[in-house]
This record gives C-alpha cells, sequence and structure tokens, in this order.
C-alpha cells in the first residue's frame, strides 16, 4: 500500500513540479491526504531527482550546447556580451541561468528553516495556490517585444523563481509569467523557465542529499524511493512535453481555474 501512495506521490511531484500548480503546495496537501507514512527528507530528494531526469531528457539539446560553447564565455562577456551568431545564444543563456538562479540560492540559504515550518501547513499552502491563480490569469494581457532576453530579464525572472520559493507558489508559473509581462516570445519564457530549474533542483537534491547521509533511509523504504522516482521523471517528462504546448497556445491562464478551486475548495475542506 505504501509502495502505491509513494507513486501517486511521485506522479503528483513531477506533474506539479513543471505544471504551473505548485509541487510543495499539492505535496504537502496530498501527503496529509494519504496520510503516506514514509514521507520525508529521503523522499523528497529521490523524487527531486527524478524530476531533474526529465527536464534533462527534455532539453539535453540545449543543456549541451550550453556546456560545449562555454570556453568562449569569456571573450563574449569581453565584447559586451554582444550575440554574433547561435552559440553566442547559448552563452548568454547560460550565463542568464546563473544570474536568474542567484536570488533563490541566497534566499534558500538564508531562510531554510524558516520556509521548511511553514512547509507543513496545509492551509497556508492553499491560501499561496490561490495567490498562483491570480498571477495564471494575468498570463492573458501581456504582448511580445523582446526578441531575445538580457541580464535584467533573468534577474527578474529570477526573483520570481524565489518567491516561489514559498509552498503554494508555483515556480513554472511565476517565473513564465515573469518573462511574458518583461515582454519576452512565449516560447523563450517557458524554455529558460525550464532551463532554470536545473540547476535549482539540482541544488535542493544536493542540500538534501547532504542531510540525508546523516540519516539513511532504512532498507524497507527502497521500493518505495525507487517507486516514486521512476513515477516522478516519467510524469515530469510529459509534463513539460505538455505545458510547452499550452504556453505555445497561449493557454496557460486555465490552470488559474484550476489553482483557485483546488485552494477554495481545500480550505473549506480543512476549516469546515
Amino acid at each position: 500500500m505504501e509502495l502505491i501512495k509513494a507513486i501517486v506521490l511521485g506522479i503528483i511531484q513531477g506533474l506539479s513540479e513543471f505544471l504551473p500548480i505548485s509541487s510543495s503546495g499539492h505535496l504537502v496537501i496530498f501527503s496529509e491526504l494519504l496520510n503516506f507514512v514514509d514521507k520525508g527528507l529521503a523522499f523528497d530528494v529521490f523524487v527531486h531527482f527524478g524530476t531533474l531526469v526529465a527536464v534533462v531528457v527534455v532539453f539535453w539539446r540545449d543543456i549541451w550546447q550550453m556546456i560545449v560553447t562555454l570556453p568562449g564565455l569569456p571573450g563574449f562577456i569581453a565584447r559586451g556580451m554582444k550575440i554574433n551568431d547561435e552559440a553566442d545564444r547559448y552563452r548568454a543563456l547560460a550565463l542568464f541561468i546563473v544570474i536568474g538562479s542567484i536570488p533563490a540560492g541566497v534566499i534558500g540559504v538564508l531562510f531554510e528553516d524558516t520556509i521548511e515550518q511553514v512547509f507543513h501547513s496545509p492551509v497556508f499552502a492553499l491560501v499561496m495556490l490561490l495567490v498562483t491563480a491570480v498571477i495564471l490569469w494575468t498570463s492573458r494581457y501581456p504582448k511580445e517585444r523582446e526578441s531575445f532576453m538580457n541580464s535584467k530579464h533573468a534577474l527578474a525572472i529570477g526573483f520570481a523563481q524565489a518567491f516561489a520559493i514559498i509552498p503554494g507558489i508555483s515556480r513554472s508559473g511565476s517565473t513564465i509569467v515573469t518573462g511574458l509581462w518583461m515582454g519576452l516570445n512565449r516560447e523563450l519564457a517557458a524554455r529558460f523557465s525550464f532551463l532554470m530549474s536545473v540547476p535549482v533542483i539540482f541544488g535542493a537534491t544536493l542540500l538534501k542529499f547532504k542531510h540525508m547521509l546523516e540519516v539513511p533511509p532504512p532498507a524497507s523504504q527502497i521500493t518505495n524511493l525507487i517507486g516514486g522516482t521512476l513515477a516522478a521523471a516519467i510524469s515530469g517528462y510529459f509534463a513539460i512535453i505538455w505545458l510547452l504546448d499550452i504556453v505555445r497556445k497561449k493557454r496557460l491562464e486555465y490552470f488559474a481555474y484550476y489553482c483557485a478551486a483546488v485552494g477554495i475548495i481545500g480550505l473549506l475542506i480543512l476549516l469546515g
């Protein structure tokens, strides 16, 4: 029975990590509903690793191009980050990912304990889901103005990602919508949001993994961990593909209805 619960939570993690519905909020809520006794640090580490695998598989070409063009990054910066060819675009993307990752990295390190405390409040997560609904609803209004992005765009999206550390706030939703309001092309905003998730998910996984080594999971949990990880990786892969298509078709606001419904119904159940 616990294995089934682990797979269900893995699917929820994979879908909600990339769909704009808040993974943290959904894990808090469904862990409570399922009464999953093995839900702990080890499970968080493994399902986050599963979602990391998903985004790397989908964007492996972009990631590889950024890696192979890195040797030319110093020269690119020295000439004022002027983009002359496709290789320069990948160098710029790599640099923008670093810039955009700074706010979440700093806030995550400084306020990790405080964030962990509120993580376990379903009511708080549900209220923040309503905030996510408002954010997503505004996605219908921005107009595309930019052909590419710059460091200011990256920093603004980075602060949106830092804001999404709050349980119930969607990381993908807040970063994509911020990119749209900055005038970015819809596909570029979504693509950058997913690529920027790689260092964040990797960093969070590594940080929790170090803590997990202090208290390794018992052997009885291994099957649950593997099941949850595979479920998160597979569902995460399809969630990314689906959301990219949704963003292209300008239907991101549809998730606002879902977040609002879950938030309102959840609050009525918990507070009623």
